[in-house]
């Protein structure tokens, strides 16, 4: 089977609440609403995001916010 997150870092909550500028409430609030990245187990009490899935959530937010205001 081949190692296709070999290169990817794992990034806990506190990293992604930082990087996104979002908080925790709003994170789970996304999560949920199948708007953002779900975390992968690490353990029975940790998780973590795929960096590489969390960049691409922001360079779409980024899009988006640039689209929308290119149309006002």
């Amino acid at each position: 089977m081949p190692d296709t997150t070999s290169k990817s870092a794992l990034l806990r909550r506190p990293e992604v609440l930082q990087r996104c500028g979002i908080s925790n409430s709003t994170l789970h609030r996304l999560i949920n609403a199948g708007d953002f990245p779900h975390p992968i187990q690490l353990s029975p009490r940790a998780v973590a995001w795929i960096e590489e899935e969390v960049s691409i959530w922001i360079d779409q937010r980024i899009k988006a916010s640039r689209s929308q205001s290119g149309t006002a």
